[in-house]
């Protein structure tokens, strides 16, 4: 029988193996153990598509119920609001029921949300109102709730209502935390709405590449924990093609194994062929879905960094380049730069931070 494929290039699923992140988990994890005031307890994570944003927040999310919390987990969309209800009600009944619930003993399910409908019902209140009953119910039985919002849109009235309400569970010393994760750009966009500025003071990450030598441990673990192995030339070519980004290592892992076939070893064949299935997966699904997004003056500034060959470019040369003031290069770069397009390794100079961006505008704007 062959061996299930242990490598999840799936939008938002826990891979086997999590790579990187060590720091910045623990300190999200010492953050709930706490239950207290610690400025992590509310975080925003932002980064380009692909560097694992989303399975962040299923992580941190599924680590939370060994210190005492319940997660509700949504996506910025309408409906935001009754969801977070929903899976707070919803993941508060699942948790009582398990005799291993840290902080609960013998209580049961009729005793604890026998009048959840109250948390549903419009007419009973409004939002917060009802929010608050909820929370109340909570922390009799020293409950937190950790609320994670995935895909933040600024342009959603939902989204900044729910901001400006959470402030409030702060001030009251509710047993909270809010996990919120987004593209830069859109981010950024929703710390400037006046209603949100409660988030301004949120903990701030920004996720980049993960390290190499996280990736390729990450890739020879998942691989030996499905009872395989691979060589040490294949783990070169997967590390290399990975380029530091989550979703990108995944689909390099899950490609590679499916060309494995019935072998106990991955080699460099087998690598080397994930790679190129991987490279054109990765150029439909997270880089010709970035550049659909981008402007005409973006792609213009992208367009002069080409001949740069993947060197850094300097902003001087990219102003001249575009016919443009640097002032007027500027604009741009700070966009770019914003979406996790590209990135600034030195003053006064730009590089591609996406990776296989390059390589397809080359092909497309060449």
């Amino acid at each position: 029988m062959r061996a299930e494929n242990p490598f999840t290039p799936t939008f938002g699923k826990m891979p086997a193996v999590l790579a990187g992140r060590k720091r910045l988990v623990q300190e999200l994890e010492s953050a709930l153990e706490s239950h207290g005031s610690d400025p992590n307890l509310c975080s925003l994570f932002t980064g380009a598509r692909g560097v694992g944003k989303t399975v962040l927040l299923t992580y941190l999310a599924s680590r939370a119920e060994t210190s005492g919390w319940i997660s509700a987990n949504v996506t910025a969309r309408p409906g935001m609001l009754e969801d977070v209800i929903e899976r707070a009600t919803e993941a508060a009944d699942a948790f009582v029921e398990r005799p291993s619930g840290r902080r609960l003993t013998s209580v049961s399910v009729p005793k604890l949300f026998g009048m959840s409908w109250e948390y549903r019902d419009p007419t009973s209140g409004n939002w917060r109102t009802r929010m608050n009953r909820l929370l109340d119910v909570l922390a009799e039985h020293k409950i937190g709730l950790l609320i994670t919002v995935d895909e933040v849109d600024p342009g959603l009235d939902e989204l900044v209502d729910f901001a400006a309400a959470f402030q409030h569970f702060v001030r009251e010393d509710r047993d909270v935390a809010l996990f919120m994760a987004g593209l830069p750009s859109q981010v950024s966009a929703l710390l400037s709405d006046k209603s949100a500025s409660f988030l301004r003071r949120a903990a701030q990450h920004q996720l980049g590449r993960i390290d190499d030598h996280d990736v390729r441990d990450a890739f020879r673990e998942t691989v030996e924990e499905a009872g395989r192995s691979i060589d040490d030339e294949a783990l070169d070519i997967a590390v290399e093609a990975a380029d530091g980004f989550a979703y990108m290592m995944q689909l390099v892992g899950f490609r590679s194994w499916a060309a494995m076939g019935d072998a106990e070893c991955m080699t460099a064949e087998h690598a080397g062929r994930g790679v190129e299935l991987a490279r054109s997966d990765f150029i439909n699904g997270v880089v010709k879905k970035t550049c659909q997004e981008l402007s005409d003056g973006d792609l213009a500034f992208l367009e002069a960094m080409l001949a740069d060959d993947g060197a850094p470019s300097a902003m001087s040369d990219v102003a001249a380049r575009m016919g443009k003031s640097p002032n007027y290069a500027r604009v741009y770069r700070t966009r770019l730069v914003e979406q996790g397009v590209i990135s600034a390794p030195r003053r006064g100079y730009v590089t591609f931070e996406m990776p296989l961006l390059r390589e397809y505008l080359a092909g497309e704007l060449g």
